[in-house]
């Protein structure tokens, strides 16, 4: 008898076969370079029941340009292994034509000039067409939003997330799940929270003193479709009081909460669910790990790291599927659900190429709507630049390397840090810097700037407990983002050592001097944790900059060795 893991593995190698997955389809068109709204959304209806994803938007309601990571190192047993694969190993690895649009919405190479030939991605008018398309089809696929929605843009701080709200109720997704939101403050998302027309799902967020289930977030929801009974269970970040200032959310506990997973899985069983699906915020490496040790979980909606990936990943009898992020792309799958579970899969992740895509004129009318009365503010331009600027990368982006320059100069520093979120569309060369694109990359609600000083010791335990947060072998352990981005400071990183021995030779790249662990040095910084920090707001620190520099050079950071990897 044919096991229900040998009919997962038998959808993957039809995926790569027939394009069960959908990507080989528009791998084979990119050759041609001429793409078209049908060819995109093109997809062979499949089993009983639809799931539709997205996730990490990021507030960006208009198309922009996103450059995709050059540098995601996997440690452990994650090495070498998707996501963790980049550029030409990564087009090598799917079947990917170098200078086609997939190269383009997929790898970092080349960005700019395969920008400026396949134009922005995203924009939630086009993710709008695309989702309507696919319930034209499937009339009762479920959507479902992965979280950090109601964060990352001007007008997102300054309507306090209504905009992306108001924008996604229109989208009308069936449940959502939360990052970046509570950095608006309990008090205002309770108030969202409370206001949404679909579910809000979370098994992992208690009460901070009782040690109970949040009452406001459901852990799970129940779908009949398609003669199948779906449970969807919530998983936010499980880090947030690390990740984020836990004063701003004090009631509120989080964690990965493996054993509830578990029991919530049981659960949705002993009640009739014949299909599981997570729809998490976790990040792609711990919901690998988190596959491999709770049971019963069929589909893992993925998200946090912002990975977008072709296939859909097989952990044991669990595909984990990546949507990628800021609406560059719609995730479908399509599940054959029979005798009380999941016996196959069709997945297609949808690049949402602005151009090809016609933008959904109601949704496009009320995104106008939201962003009318910040227009003028928003287009203003503040310079130019003649360098691309990006962010993504495990170690360096040019738009922190310009932030870290802002800090040492503005603040007259020394030594200069940047967090290293992956959230904060691009810019090409040769395009003016807005007021929008700055706030793109800032926009949060403990921006300010502070101006201390550290000791050399101290700077140097940040950089190895940040660097324990990305490179612990354990994905449990890894409760960061991206390395924090350094200004006027040098450093080598051995990717292999264990904590407090990665970094060595930090070097002062002004004078060359190595950094003395007993001498202090006024360090310039923003998005503090810590409650009351002081300072100018950084996107006025940047925007003084940018405004100095009149146009923008960012020269090649080769301030990091890496080693190890």
């Amino acid at each position: 008898m044919i096991s229900r893991r040998d009919f997962l593995q038998a959808s993957m190698a039809a995926s790569a076969l027939v394009g069960a997955s959908g990507f080989g389809n528009w791998s084979r068109l990119a050759a041609q370079q001429a793409l078209t709204q049908d060819q995109l959304l093109q997809f062979d209806t499949f089993g009983n029941v639809s799931l539709i994803h997205v996730t990490d938007i990021h507030a960006q309601l208009k198309p922009i340009y996103f450059r995709e990571p050059e540098v995601n190192i996997g440690v452990g047993e994650v090495n070498g292994k998707v996501p963790h694969v980049t550029g030409a190993d990564f087009r090598r690895l799917y079947g990917i034509e170098d200078g086609s649009p997939n190269h383009y919405a997929l790898t970092y190479n080349d960005f700019s000039a395969l920008g400026k030939t396949y134009g922005k991605m995203g924009g939630l008018d086009r993710v709008a067409t695309v989702i309507n398309a696919i319930r034209a089809d499937r009339p009762d696929a479920i959507l479902l939003d992965g979280g950090d929605t109601w964060h990352g843009s001007y007008t997102c701080y300054h309507t306090q997330g209504q905009d992306m709200v108001n924008v996604m109720n229109a989208l009308k997704p069936d449940a959502m799940t939360f990052h970046w939101e509570f950095t608006l403050g309990s008090e205002r998302v309770n108030e969202l929270v409370s206001g949404l027309p679909f579910d809000s799902l979370a098994q992992n967020i208690f009460d901070a003193e009782w040690d109970e289930p949040a009452e406001l977030f459901k852990p799970y929801k129940f779908f009949e479709r398609g003669g199948a009974k779906v449970a969807v269970i919530g998983q936010a970040f499980p880090y947030m009081p690390i990740a984020n200032p836990g004063w701003m959310f004090p009631e509120y506990a989080f964690g990965i909460r493996d054993e509830n997973m578990q029991a919530m899985v049981d659960e949705v069983r002993g009640m009739g669910a014949d299909v599981v699906v997570v729809l998490s915020h976790n990040g792609f490496d711990v919901d690998r790990h988190m596959a491999s040790l709770v049971s019963g979980i069929d589909v893992i909606l993925s998200g946090h790291t912002h990975d977008a990936l072709p296939e859909p990943v097989l952990v044991g009898e669990t595909i984990i599927v990546a949507s990628g992020s800021n609406g560059k792309f719609v995730s479908r799958v399509d599940l054959d659900i029979r005798d009380g579970r999941m016996m196959g899969f069709r997945h297609k992740l949808i690049p949402i190429f602005s151009d090809v895509i016609a933008p959904d004129p109601e949704v496009a009318a009320l995104i106008d709507e939201q962003r009318a009365p910040f227009e003028s503010t928003l287009s203003e331009v503040l310079g130019h630049t003649d360098s691309l600027l990006y962010r993504r990368g495990n170690f360096n982006g040019t738009w922190d390397d310009l932030i870290c320059d802002a800090l040492l100069t503005e603040r007259d520093a020394d030594i200069a840090m940047s967090p290293g979120v992956r959230w904060g569309p691009s810019v090409l060369p040769g395009q003016a810097i807005t007021r929008e694109d700055l706030w793109n990359v800032t926009s949060m609600t403990y921006p300010k700037a502070y101006r201390t000083e550290m000791s050399g010791d101290f700077i140097h335990t940040i950089m190895e407990d940040v660097a324990d947060n990305i490179f612990n072998p354990n994905p449990y352990y890894q409760q960061g983002g991206d390395m924090v981005r350094m200004g006027g400071l040098g450093y080598r990183i051995d990717i292999s050592k264990p904590q407090g021995s990665r970094i060595s030779e930090l070097t002062l790249l002004k004078t060359g001097e190595k950094l003395d662990p007993a001498k202090n040095y006024v360090v310039a910084g923003w998005a503090s944790v810590n409650e009351g920090t002081e300072g100018p707001d950084i996107w006025d620190v940047v925007e003084t900059h940018i405004r100095n520099k009149g146009t923008v050079v960012v020269e090649p950071n080769t301030s990091v060795q890496v080693v190890g990897a």
